[in-house]
């Protein structure tokens, strides 16, 4: 997580570059294949998460940077000014270990890619399987991915660039080309065109497995950031949200279908069918022999999401840290300033959470496992965020507020941001059901997996808050007191 303090700079933002920039810091291909399997009604969850919390989130996250926009701390400020120091620890601690358990999901996905390189696509399936090669590249490429971090910010940039368009931009494009030129050239549509738009929400299991699109749409409570580079922000921010939000439901509907339409429902697999998808098109057109180049491609991306992620939450973590909340040992750096003791425990945490390879029944199930503890851990920093933007109202009613959610009381910031508070609090509860659509073996093994990890997850900063020090407190870092 990036410093939350405007650059003195006097560029200034389009609301079509904001709007990129926004589509740029949520999506994600990994994903696709996931919600393929809801057909149709895909667009339906795409859709209501985007309403009910990707637009609240930008939103409410665009109020509270443009508040303390001359302070660091970010999600630590945003809740600590609200709900005290206690609860900011917390909120930025789970939005650090979150990612660092969603790191295991993303590299699965990245071993997927690497296990397709070759021309033997079944043979290549059976290793993309295999709990004991996933592992070993998982490892790899995260390792991999640290080193380059521990080198400075400027490797992380240049990679994560071309990373980005290399592995994420031209893949997703190119996907949604060749299913439209699919069905052009009279290929077999293999989604069912004649379900419902709205899904059975009587039905828990229709829900289960969707309520982790919120974890899709999360990440974007940063790009808040620049809401005031943006001209005339309280009019022209939400419009840039508004038209971010409408390229990302898209790109995801779109990506969605386009798998769904090569890809037989019951063939669907939430770690390979991306890849197969593209395997499946490149055969219709005669064009085999870009398979291995769109893996490689793909991995690429992976390697330069977990590098802009690792390189983010950390340092935000490292900061807040350094002002007296974590041990001297946390507060370490590199002679390039790289919070490096901090990468290396993150890093281990990986390490153990990729053992449970081992004791999942399969790739699928291990990938979907991390997914929701990922997802009810972030949810928490959410929930948090948006009770903070509700007290924050009435503790500072007369504090500036250059971007402002309504222009006169406080009506619709409780609109907002009870929206965004409850449809939260939906998709934790949800997250704690095994979804019928993944075979995850032992309910008590998984049930066991979810339950002890958000408890310790969440227990853990009380007890480090418990037990600061005043010597904890680095001299030289100058962290702006809360204002009240």
């Amino acid at each position: 997580m990036s410093d939350n303090s405007v650059s003195k700079t006097n560029i200034k933002l389009g609301i079509i570059s904001l709007a990129l920039m926004n589509v740029a810091a949520v999506i994600s291909l990994r994903a696709l294949a996931r919600e393929s399997m809801y057909g149709l009604s895909s667009a339906f969850y795409y859709l209501f998460a985007a309403l009910v919390f990707l637009i609240p989130t930008a939103l409410v996250a665009a109020e509270l940077t443009a508040m303390f926009s001359t302070k660091r701390g970010g999600i630590f400020r945003w809740v600590g000014e609200a709900l005290g120091s206690r609860l900011g620890f917390l909120a930025i601690w789970l939005q650090w270990i979150q990612n660092t358990i969603w790191y295991p999901t993303v590299l699965t996905f990245g071993a997927t890619s690497f296990a397709f390189i070759g021309l033997d696509h079944f043979a290549d399936a059976r290793l993309a399987s295999d709990p004991r090669y996933t592992l070993t590249v998982v490892l790899i490429l995260y390792w991999l991915a640290t080193f380059i971090s521990l080198k400075g910010f400027h490797w992380v940039e240049k990679v994560s660039k071309i990373g980005a368009i290399i592995g994420t931009i031209i893949p997703g494009g190119l996907l949604i080309v060749l299913a439209a030129m699919y069905l052009i050239s009279g290929g077999y549509n293999n989604m069912d065109m004649t379900q419902s738009f709205f899904p059975d929400l009587s039905n828990i299991d229709n829900l289960v497995l969707a309520s982790s699109i919120f974890l899709f749409y999360g990440g974007l409570e940063m790009m808040g950031i620049h809401a005031l580079r943006v001209d005339n922000p309280s009019k022209n921010f939400p419009k840039a949200i508004f038209i971010g939000a409408v390229i990302i439901v898209v790109i995801f509907i779109s990506g969605t279908f386009a798998i769904g339409i090569i890809t037989p429902k019951s063939d669907i697999n939430i770690t390979q069918s991306l890849i197969r998808s593209f395997d499946s098109y490149f055969s219709f057109f005669n064009i085999d022999w870009l398979a291995s180049i769109l893996s490689m491609c793909l991995l690429v991306g992976v390697l330069a999401g977990v590098l802009t992620w690792i390189s983010g939450p950390s340092r935000g973590i490292y900061n807040v840290g350094r002002a007296g909340f974590l041990p001297p040992f946390f507060q370490k750096s590199n002679n390039v300033g790289v919070q490096k003791n901090i990468l290396y425990v993150q890093g281990a945490i990986v390490t153990v959470l990729n053992l449970f390879f081992m004791i999942m029944p399969s790739v699928q199930s291990f990938f979907q496992i991390m997914s929701q503890l990922a997802v009810l851990l972030y949810l928490v920093m959410y929930m948090l965020m948006f009770g903070a933007a509700i007290k924050l109202r009435y503790k500072f009613p007369t504090m500036p507020r250059p971007f402002r959610i309504g222009r006169k009381g406080n009506w619709l910031i409780w609109i907002v941001a009870s929206l965004g508070f409850l449809s939260s609090l939906f998709a934790f509860a949800l997250s704690f059901i095994p979804p019928n659509q993944i075979y995850v073996g032992s309910r008590k093994i998984w049930f066991t997996i979810l339950i002890i990890g958000a408890v310790t997850f969440i227990v853990t900063p009380f007890v480090i808050y418990a037990n600061r020090k005043e010597s904890w407190k680095n001299n030289d870092e100058e962290f702006e007191p809360f204002s009240g």
